[in-house]
């Protein structure tokens, strides 16, 4: 719950919150058709974590009744994700986000509505050694390539 509070502090346009979080423990009876709401290339990370949460983002706003495109849902949900992956850190879990999802199974099982768009799925457990995973993932199981500051920011109009 504390990783879901410090979700809760991220900034929002408008301090609006679009967003909202499905999640499933591995001891939850439902927890294999979770993991199975996942393509199969991430139900092999998944499948051994403690948890695996669903973010989810409004599409709309809806102020004094009045309904309107959000045009900032997905990186407001993001920013919720963020810092709900830091505090997964700061309490010593390991987090691994995942766009990864077969939206087709996914939609339906989560309960959506139309003004909702399912952003990630975020597994969180206690790092593990490598030698439990597939063939094809061992070799990954290293830092990531990073760009460059260079390529990725501009001073002024570029």
């Amino acid at each position: 719950m504390v990783m879901f509070e410090a979700a809760g502090l991220a900034a929002s346009a408008f301090n609006y919150q679009p967003w909202r979080f499905q999640y499933c423990l591995r001891s939850d009876p439902s927890w294999d058709d979770f993991v199975n709401l996942l393509i199969p290339f991430n139900i092999d990370w998944a499948k051994s974590a403690s948890a695996l949460i669903f973010a989810i983002s409004e599409t709309t706003v809806n102020k004094d009744g009045n309904s309107s495109p959000s045009a900032s849902h997905s990186f407001d949900t993001g920013a919720a994700v963020s810092y709900l992956t830091l505090q997964a850190r700061a309490l010593g879990y390991h987090s691994h986000v995942m766009g990864g999802v077969d939206h087709s199974k996914a939609r339906p099982a989560l309960g959506l509505l139309d003004n909702e768009k399912l952003e990630v799925a975020v597994a969180v457990g206690s790092k593990a050694s490598p030698d439990g995973l597939p063939d094809h993932l061992k070799s990954s199981e290293k830092p990531a390539d990073r760009k460059s500051l260079e390529t990725i920011i501009t001073r002024g109009f570029g």
